[in-house]
């Protein structure tokens, strides 16, 4: 059967599903895809639910501290603030978070999920009203990547009753923050009509110091902060009909203007002054700006059967302006390189010799929008009660890339004495579309004690690659079909208790230049198998040993390996396995103490290595580059634990997040020194690149304080990293990177009904 064929049979199969089944118990315009805390709990899989008050506790805005408090979630710090997250779920490639799934209310949210995953846009935890994470389970609802499990961003919804929310506070390095929303539902003769507008806002200078003097030639010389602001706009309407159904728009925008930089600095300047940036990166500067607008319609005609109906649209653009190379006046060299070999380049970027700075104008533009069906029906089939859940999505996006070269000449003082400009488009001028279609199909049969998920979902991708640097534009099409798979199981031991575990398929599409050049999909088979329990006095555990086999590991093929590459290259096998933990408990509230003692622990261990000698050899902008088979991969600590002990009076509580994090390799290589291998596939070299070396294990506590001044108002006090711990969270994408400082921050939170 062709690809053609194909489309024609599943679309008419999926729309019919959507017409003609539904979803027990699912609240119209449900945008998420656990639900609550109790949900995570009852499914064939393991997941985390953050609700508000799980974001608040800690005064989190940073993703990468949030999720470290779900087992099995790596991040990879890079600018301190989390402006960029760097997610893996069990192992999976961290790399820009592209081998996760991005979604925002339910709908992809990468800037190009299909055309370029890597995610330079990541929603803004601050901002959110809850987190969901699947980590296991049949992940066939969700693509088009399906091993690297799923981060779903929960916006505030719209209230039941008219509520207006404050949230302002100010800290360190001249940080604001600040989020206000007001929203009502409005009772008419034609039904019920509801509204949101919120406005979310952080600012700060940053934590960094620049070194050397600021030249007048050439763009404004930036700090080390930035500055975002989102606001958002909700509508809705649930018409007074006897079907239940409900209308909603969402609207919303995000600006971010950074002056972040990929530069890092080497490891012997680092021991002297963690958080210094050179004088080459003056001018780095990241401006994004994404927008999105969700129509959704949902409908539950009957107590078991629903639908929901999403169009969606997003826009990203974003110019990162960055310095990419130095050169000494015979030669040029990445910057890597020259923080490795501390030598003559070394001091053109701290602005200490003459030389050149060599910028990019990393300018691009991306859209994704689709139509998404899905529905589900409640059913019994003889003894056997069933949950049929099918959907189907057709979806294109685009990234247009077009860039450009800069050099600055320095004097012997960093000062910059002339610019030379490459036309608009010289270093890149191309468009990469994907076209897809995507179904899935899954049903839960629920046999007594027992509940079996098994599930199917196909993928069928279309790519267009449009190169304009020529006389004539080069145009080139290819395409990629799959199908994946999944089986999932619940068994209830008692109330309370249960076994949980499956084994799925997992798919990743390769970037679109190499899908047309004839590069194969990564595949890989995932397993779980868990237990959890919650006792009458509150205790709740989980415990889960996974394992995935990648028969074709898919990794970027740039310098910094950060997941902007327009290629992808295979590693080939890579076994992961591991054990993960979670434990709540409140001896306090449980045994009728004064004070309540919440208590929580998220362990991780994972074994992750490449299971033969990888597959990419001599590639000096890869960090994947000689692995040999038993090599750990990059970025993936063999242990991280989070522990959360608190104290909570009648208006008072303080809480205390301790974070370990295991020392890790920063290429497969392996080695301490700051090497890479480079030269070519034919002629492998060992070459000096601050890229390469460890990882510092972490040990970070946070401390919250929170006082109630009435029902309605709070007041709170936030420390990070308390101990002031200096450590390089990242090599990437160019040399050593700190986490961020000891900061302070205070505020107040109100509710207003």
């Amino acid at each position: 059967m062709n690809k053609t064929q194909m489309t024609f049979l599943l679309t008419p199969v999926a729309l019919w599903a959507n017409a003609a089944v539904g979803n027990q118990g699912t609240q119209l315009g449900d945008v998420a895809v656990i639900g609550s805390k109790q949900a995570a709990t009852e499914l064939p899989g393991s997941a985390s639910f953050f609700d508000r008050e799980d974001l608040t506790r800690q005064g989190y805005d940073d993703i990468n501290r949030i999720l470290r408090e779900t087992p099995g979630v790596y991040v990879r710090e890079e600018d301190g603030y989390g402006l960029f997250p760097n997610i893996s779920i069990r192992g999976a490639d961290p790399g820009r978070s592209s081998k996760v799934t991005i979604m925002e209310d339910g709908v992809l949210m990468a800037p190009a999920p299909y055309a370029a995953p890597a995610a330079y846009y990541s929603p803004t935890a601050g901002r959110m009203s809850g987190l969901e994470v699947v980590k296991g389970s049949s992940q066939v609802r969700f693509g088009p990547r399906t091993t690297g499990g799923i981060v779903n961003y929960l916006s505030t919804p719209i209230p039941q009753a008219r509520t207006g929310y404050l949230r302002s506070a100010a800290g360190t390095d001249g940080e604001f923050r600040n989020q206000v929303w007001f929203g009502d539902r409005i009772d008419s003769e034609v039904g019920q009509f509801g509204y949101l507008v919120e406005l979310y806002h952080r600012q700060t200078d940053g934590f960094k110091t620049l070194q050397g003097a600021r030249s007048e030639i050439g763009p404004d010389a930036g700090g080390t902060g930035f500055r975002r602001i989102e606001p958002l706009l909700k509508l809705s309407w649930t018409p007074e009909t006897q079907l239940n159904q409900r209308l909603e728009l969402t609207y919303g925008r995000s600006e971010l203007d950074a002056d972040e930089t990929y530069l890092g600095i080497t490891t012997s300047d680092f021991a002297r002054n963690a958080h210094l940036r050179y004088a080459a990166s003056q001018f780095d500067n990241i401006r994004t700006q994404q927008q999105r607008a969700i129509l959704r319609y949902s409908a539950a005609p009957t107590d078991f059967f629903s639908l929901d109906a999403k169009l969606y649209r997003t826009d990203f653009a974003r110019n990162w302006d960055k310095i990419r190379n130095v050169g000494d006046g015979d030669t040029t060299v990445g910057l890597g390189q020259a923080l490795a070999e501390q030598g003559s380049h070394l001091a053109v970027l701290k602005g200490q010799a003459a030389g050149t700075w060599g910028y990019r104008d990393n300018n691009r533009e991306y859209y994704a929008q689709g139509i998404e069906l899905n529905a589900s029906l409640d059913y019994q089939f003889g003894a056997i009660e069933n949950t049929l859940r099918v959907g189907v999505r057709q979806h294109e996006d685009e990234v247009f890339r077009f860039q450009r070269n800069t050099s600055f000449n320095v004097d012997e003082q960093g000062l910059v004495t002339s610019r030379d400009f490459n036309p608009p488009g010289s270093q890149d001028n191309r468009k990469q579309q994907a076209e897809a279609t995507a179904a899935f199909l899954e049903n839960a049969m629920r046999i007594g004690a027992l509940t079996l998920t098994p599930g199917v979902r196909v993928e069928l991708i279309d790519w267009t690659v449009r190169d304009f640097r020529g006389a004539e534009p080069a145009i080139s099409t290819g395409d990629e079909s799959f199908v994946t798979g999944g089986l999932g199981f619940h068994y209830e031991l008692t109330a309370g208790s249960a076994l949980f575990g499956g084994v799925y398929q997992g798919f990743s599409p390769p970037s679109p230049g190499d899908g047309i050049a004839g590069e194969d999909a990564e595949e890989s088979v995932s397993i779980e198998l868990g237990g959890r329990t919650r006792t009458e006095r509150g205790l709740t555990q989980e415990l889960v040993f996974f394992g995935t086999l990648f028969e074709n590991l898919l990794v970027p093929d740039n310098a910094g390996a950060s997941g902007a590459a327009d290629n992808l290259a295979s590693v080939g096998e890579v076994e992961t396995y591991g054990v993960e933990y979670a434990l709540s408990y409140d001896p306090g509230r449980q045994l009728g103490w004064r004070l309540g003692t919440p208590l929580a622990l998220a362990a991780t261990y994972t074994n992750a290595e490449i299971a033969n000698d990888s597959n990419v050899v001599g590639d000096p902008e890869s960090i994947f580059s000689g692995g040999r088979d038993g090599a750990d991969l990059p970025y993936v600590p063999d242990i991280q634990v989070s522990v959360t002990a608190g104290l909570e009076g009648t208006k008072w509580s303080l809480s205390l997040r301790a974070l370990y994090v295991d020392e890790s390799f920063a290429t497969a290589l392996n080695t301490s020194e700051e090497v890479i291998l480079g030269g070519d596939a034919s002629d492998p070299q060992i070459v000096a690149d601050a890229r390469g070396g460890k990882i510092d294990s972490q040990f970070v506590i946070d401390l919250t304080a929170r006082y109630a001044v009435s029902e309605s108002i709070s007041v709170f006090a936030n420390t990070f990293n308390l101990l002031d711990r200096e450590y390089i969270a990242s090599r990437l994408p160019e040399g050593p990177r700190p986490g961020a400082p000891q900061t302070f921050l205070a505020g107040i939170e109100a509710n207003f009904y």
